[in-house]
């Protein structure tokens, strides 16, 4: 990946006087100069709205927004646009599907599982969905370093189990999943599984197909794209059983003054005005890191988080949660005793950019028995001597903060 920090220009800077190394992409990603005159260029050059005019700037954008979906189709390997869906980021997407295809048709007995790792965005709609219709939540346990204890996830998949809603990559552990495996066994029953994709869609190349997925929903901005713009990927038969949950211009079809039909997928779940730029800077976000290669952007994630193990579990007191190896662009710690907001803060002030906080994973930070942690997430844009930065200002901040290190 030699180089391509030159391609985001808000890497080019310094924070408190030193060279920004920017370590939170888990949260939003960086984007590249591509992307940024994309936007430039909408707004400047054919700004309008899509679909309804038949004006030269409005066909532009038409076809520069369902441009967009065409490369989000080929980049996940949808059978049809038809399975494809803009929406605001994953958090919508996912409750897309709880409020339009599961409340409708669970009722009690019937059980949703997850993990207790889960992203606040794909445990709380489920949770909404149990106290609606009488549906049993259920926790996949998780084995001491953050895995999948697979023995268990067999014994709990039963006929009961009509969803499975669950992350490809943690957020806060970097680890992934084993989600074929799992998909047949969900399917195996008559159930349907729902994956959180917003950490593995950067990072590795992603085959729905594959998989063979039910839902998969991802954010562009954690993957060189705007912010405010994300996909729904749903089979083409669940999304057609589907009604929408937002309504107006856009998504009808016909409608007299007591009622309506609605247009035919995936422009049913489009109500208003769509994200037109952020579709389109999504677009050219994928055509960038194809020109790469998903394979090398896993490769090099994968590489630079163990070498992060390597190099931070040399640092005496510092604790790291998730497993030793097979993470993907992750590494979450503690420093002793220090607040992972005091640690964040002395990391800023030499430039590093960290999270700190309990990651939207309250329940996976209980079981891990603390209230917060340092986050350090990478990207295709860091590199080796970023880690050596983090690992020299954290050195620095335990001797500012040496009486509470154990």
């Amino acid at each position: 990946m030699n180089g391509l920090k030159r391609d985001f220009p808000i890497l080019q800077q310094e924070v408190n006087g030193h060279p920004l190394v920017y370590l939170d992409s888990a949260a939003t990603s960086q984007k590249p100069l591509q992307v940024i005159q994309a936007l430039e260029e909408y707004y400047r050059g054919y700004n309008s709205n899509v679909h309804r005019g038949v004006h030269t700037l409005g066909s532009k954008a038409t076809d520069a927004y369902e441009g967009a979906r065409e490369k989000v189709r080929r980049f996940v390997n949808a059978r049809s646009i038809k399975e494809i869906v803009f929406t605001r980021g994953t958090t919508t997407a996912l409750n897309l599907v709880a409020a339009s295809y599961a409340k409708p048709r669970l009722q009690a007995g019937d059980e949703i599982i997850l993990t207790p790792a889960e992203h606040h965005s794909n445990l709380i709609p489920w949770q909404q969905v149990a106290k609606a219709t009488g549906a049993t939540l259920k926790y996949f346990p998780l084995a001491a370093d953050g895995t999948l204890e697979m023995g268990k996830v067999k014994e709990m998949i039963t006929p009961q189990t009509k969803i499975v809603a669950m992350q490809h990559v943690s957020n806060v552990l970097g680890t992934v999943h084993p989600i074929k495996e799992i998909a047949q066994l969900v399917h195996a029953q008559g159930g349907i599984i729902v994956i959180d994709g917003a950490q593995s869609a950067p990072h590795l190349k992603v085959d729905v197909r594959e998989l063979d997925v039910d839902f998969f929903a991802f954010s562009g901005h954690k993957m060189c794209g705007p912010t405010g713009i994300g996909v729904l990927y749903g089979k083409e038969e669940l999304l057609e059983q589907m009604e929408p949950i937002e309504f107006g211009g856009e998504m009808i079809d016909y409608v007299d003054l007591y009622d309506a039909t609605w247009k035919e997928l995936p422009w049913k779940f489009e109500g208003g005005t769509p994200i037109i730029a952020g579709a389109i800077g999504l677009g050219v976000a994928i055509d960038y890191l194809e020109a790469i290669g998903l394979d090398k952007i896993e490769e090099h994630d994968r590489k630079l988080a163990s070498y992060a193990v390597e190099r931070l579990s040399q640092i005496e007191g510092l604790t790291i949660y998730g497993p030793r190896e097979g993470r993907l662009g992750v590494v979450t710690f503690n420093l002793g005793d220090v607040h992972p907001h005091d640690v964040a803060t002395v990391l800023d002030a030499e430039g590093i950019a960290v999270r700190a906080g309990h990651h939207c994973c309250q329940p996976l930070m209980r079981q891990l028995q603390v209230t917060a942690t340092a986050r350090a997430s990478f990207y295709l844009y860091n590199d080796e001597a970023d880690i050596d930065r983090l690992v020299k200002g954290l050195q620095k901040t335990k001797e500012y903060f040496g009486h509470v290190i154990r």
